[in-house]
């Protein structure tokens, strides 16, 4: 009985001996994943983007840099331009029209997100 007790035990430290060198650890936890900041900006900060040369707006708490857009929005730059530099969450889902932008012209909006408005 007690050589098989010496040999059970043998050979239990030599399971964990091969263990070890094979280099298996024990699974872990993936490692969180990091959250990005955006950019945060006020609303003086969007103020300061009110022309058609420079053109941000906010649009439903976020904010978005238009100037490159302008040139190749479907109607003349005259319509957007007077909501640069300015919240313009109700113009954009009516077209100062009462009909909303496609779900496309919301995809491309997403293309020029540049922060969040920071809130007051």
């Amino acid at each position: 009985m007690q050589k098989l007790v010496l040999f059970a035990t043998g050979l239990f430290w030599l399971a964990v001996a091969v263990f070890a060198a094979s280099g298996t650890t024990t699974p872990t936890a993936p490692a969180p994943l990091a959250v990005v900041a955006e950019k945060r900006y006020t609303r003086a900060d969007v103020a300061r983007h009110a022309v058609e040369a420079d053109c941000w707006m906010a649009i439903d708490g976020a904010v978005y840099d238009l100037t490159a857009y302008l040139p190749e929005h479907p109607t003349r730059p005259s319509v957007i331009v007077p909501w640069c530099g300015k919240e313009a969450s109700e113009a954009y889902k009516t077209k100062t029209r009462g009909r909303p932008h496609s779900p496309e012209a919301t995809r491309l909006l997403a293309a020029h997100r540049i922060g969040v408005l920071a809130r007051p």
